[in-house]
């Protein structure tokens, strides 16, 4: 059984539904890939099992226990982080600051989790006490992903990491979701660069219109002459 899974979620803003019976699901420390055209409904399914937007129909499932009903903030408690496309650090709070701010939900000493952060992301640790606004992109993506995982979390979620940076930095960041997955989180994330998104993908899921298309292995989809020539660009 996937340790965290929508299952047949119906989602609408307004009248009209934009997903349509979608199903996402990850299992334990693999990274899960979601792609597909643009108002295909990828950062919606997102939202939707992260508890940002209300189910018509369908379930949402961490380690078995169904938490549809729950919310945000207690899903973040079960184990779950978002990290969302856009403003998504503290501009005018240092790097370290950021991090802590991310401990929020913890009584315990967070010490060694920020230098764990650290280890993962060095050019952090660097600057530690520069405000996150002085960041590159790339930089501030890190500064993003590390303050996700201060809550420790089972499940990272990240929509559109590597959007704006250029392709140089989009491998570095790959390159930092794959340590991170290492450490035995799942990871499951939105990304509109398919091709490198699937070559590190252990599952991928190309979404149309609210429903999925295509649901395989990461290796299998890039394989797959119709996605290639749909999705991938030939």
């Amino acid at each position: 059984m996937p340790y965290l899974i929508g299952e047949n979620m119906v989602v609408g803003y307004g009248g009209a539904d934009i997903l349509h019976g979608c199903s996402i699901a990850v299992e334990e420390g693999e990274i899960a890939v979601i792609v597909g055209p643009n108002g295909a409904g990828k950062s919606t399914a997102m939202k939707a099992i992260f508890g940002m937007l209300d189910l018509k129909s369908g379930e949402v499932k961490i380690n078995g226990e169904d938490i549809t009903s729950i919310s945000v903030f207690e899903r973040v408690k079960k184990g779950m982080a978002f990290v969302p496309q856009s403003n998504n650090v503290f501009t005018s709070l240092t790097v370290e600051e950021n991090l802590e701010m991310g401990a929020f939900l913890r009584d315990d000493n967070v010490s060694d989790t920020i230098s764990e952060v650290f280890d993962l992301f060095p050019i952090l640790k660097e600057k530690r006490n520069q405000e996150a606004g002085e960041l590159s992109g790339g930089q501030r993506q890190q500064v993003a992903v590390g303050r996700a995982l201060m809550t420790k979390p089972k499940v990272l979620m990240l929509d559109e990491p590597t959007a704006g940076v250029s392709p140089i930095i989009m491998d570095e960041l790959f390159d930092k979701i794959i340590d991170v997955s290492k450490t035995g989180i799942s990871i499951l994330m939105v990304e509109q660069n398919a091709k490198q998104a699937l070559n590190i993908a252990d599952k991928g899921f190309v979404l149309t219109q609210g429903i999925n298309k295509f649901t395989d292995t990461g290796k299998s989809l890039l394989n797959n002459p119709e996605v290639r020539k749909s999705f991938l660009g030939g």
